[in-house]
């Protein structure tokens, strides 16, 4: 007579919880007999059943959540995080650091709201177009080829710096920090109308609030800049994270189907 597996061998041998293995074998979805009230798995069925699964999965189960079967690290940033998280895990390191943040795709685009915007920011972008000139400053850090941190001009004259999000083998994201002022600020007022003028705004609007950036010293921006690489890392483990954590939800679908 073949081995039999008892249904604790096939929880180890397929990662999933003993009810589901009973209901598997109560519909007959995998090799099993009674042997008295106990179910039984004959080693030689189930061998089979597994390179037949191996060689065509099945199609997961409507009530699986899309978010299973779509996943992918070829998706966009937004598609790999749970944002909710991500908001509340962001606006605590904006908090801690003292300046400006957000999660930004590699063109810029941001993927979450802004954590703790300087008021200069907060009063231009309430412009469109300003939002977008914004943006390209954004999109020029991803562009950059430099992989350690640094300090550039934004596109409102401040600073800001990137961490770069890596998940898997692609790089697919930017932290980035902001609103943080130059050794040389307040700006000249030729300076604040090109501000103004890049961003479609009144050159009042800069002038008002001018001097609601973020003020930091020679060594307080040497810290923004080894973290803004390890929030970006924390983010990337997030995001890869739950990526495994999708691959493991879809294969165990495919096998309780």
């Amino acid at each position: 007579m073949a081995d039999l597996l008892t249904a604790r061998d096939l929880q180890a041998l397929l990662q999933v919880d003993r009810s589901t293995i009973y209901r598997m074998a109560e519909s007959g979805r995998l090799p099993a007999i009674k042997v008295g009230k106990q179910w039984r798995f004959p080693a030689d069925r189930v061998d089979s059943w597994l390179r037949a699964h191996a060689k065509a999965p099945e199609p997961l189960e409507t009530t699986v959540p899309t978010a299973v079967t779509a996943i992918t690290t070829d998706g966009p940033l937004g598609s790999l995080l749970p944002l909710d998280c991500v908001q509340l895990i962001q606006d605590l390191f904006a908090d801690l650091v003292g300046v400006m943040l957000v999660v930004t795709d590699l063109d810029g685009n941001p993927v979450t709201r802004v954590s703790q915007p300087c008021g200069l920011f907060c009063a231009v972008s309430q412009v469109p177009d300003a939002v977008r000139t914004c943006i390209q400053s954004w999109q020029a850090l991803g562009s950059a080829l430099e992989l350690e941190p640094r300090l550039v001009p934004s596109s409102l004259g401040l600073l800001c710096a990137r961490g770069l999000v890596r998940i898997g083998t692609q790089l697919k994201g930017m932290v980035v920090i902001g609103g943080i002022a130059p050794d040389d600020w307040p700006p000249a007022p030729d300076e604040v109308r090109a501000i103004a003028e890049r961003h479609g705004v009144a050159p009042e609007v800069v002038a008002a609030h001018l001097h609601e950036v973020y003020y930091l010293d020679a060594s307080q921006r040497a810290r923004v800049l080894v973290l803004v690489q390890r929030i970006a890392n924390v983010i990337a483990h997030i995001a890869n994270e739950r990526f495994t954590l999708m691959e493991k939800l879809a294969a165990i679908a495919r096998l309780t189907r």
